[in-house]
């Protein structure tokens, strides 16, 4: 067995005295993991750092072995990523976002997703309402969409500015009115995005603030709590900061 795909660096764990075991997020092939020989080396360490986007070759006797990888560099995000607290929570959030995912279960568009995500995590005005973006898209590649197109009271798509929190769906603002405590806020760069009106590169922090409050609870409903495991503190850091007030 043989494939060669690009991918991106999750993470990794010693094996022996000198492999890992290296866990990647590949375009074609899924979360994927696989021993690296010589992972511990100086010149493959800098390589393997999370965020950074590899060409991985994976080979097994058999499609259900660990399998190897040879590796080579595309892209170093390292550099850029550790330059910032914010980053590097990013990237640690991606990583643990990406886990939920079944292991070898191609998920390309994610991984698209994925991969401008870690472009801008660096960037304090574009990464966190990409993230939030990046968290819907998860929920609905697990199956858990929220379906934010039109309203589930009236079904029209004017003035979309609720989520309810019991079926996942828009409400209007005059359907939604009466149960505004009720309801979760949508945020305007989630609601323009949908409309085919320009999305702005830097939503203010409420709309951002909005948009994690809504997609944390979600993954608590359907992910994070089904499986008895708490919101990632990585989580919780990057939102801290992705909703400082300038």
């Amino acid at each position: 067995m043989q494939w060669t795909d690009d991918g991106i660096v999750l993470g990794l764990r010693k094996q022996g005295e000198t492999s890992v075991v290296l866990e990647l997020m590949t375009a074609a092939h899924g979360r994927h993991l696989g021993l690296v020989h010589g992972g511990r080396s100086r010149r493959m360490q800098p390589v393997l750092q999370p965020g950074n986007r590899v060409q991985a070759t994976w080979r097994a006797r058999l499609d259900e072995n660990l399998g190897a990888f040879t590796v080579e560099p595309i892209e170093s995000a390292a550099s850029r990523l550790m330059g910032s607290g914010l980053a590097l929570y990013g990237v640690a959030h991606l990583a643990a976002l990406l886990r939920l995912l079944p292991e070898r279960d191609p998920h390309v568009e994610l991984y698209e997703a994925a991969r401008i995500l870690v472009a801008h995590l660096h960037d304090p005005d574009i990464a966190p309402p990409l993230m939030v973006r990046f968290e819907l898209a998860l929920l609905s590649e697990l199956g858990f969409g929220l379906d934010l197109s039109a309203c589930a009271a009236t079904g029209g798509n004017d003035a979309l500015i609720y989520v309810s929190p019991r079926s996942g769906r828009a409400v209007s603002a005059s359907a939604g009115e009466p149960f505004r405590d009720k309801l979760f806020a949508l945020p305007a760069f989630l609601r323009e995005r949908l409309s085919g009106a320009p999305v702005p590169m830097t939503p203010d922090v409420r709309d951002v603030t909005a948009g994690f409050t809504l997609t944390g609870y979600f993954l608590d409903l359907h992910i994070w709590g089904p499986r008895d495991i708490p919101a990632p503190e990585e989580r919780t850091r990057f939102v801290a900061l992705g909703t400082q007030t300038p």
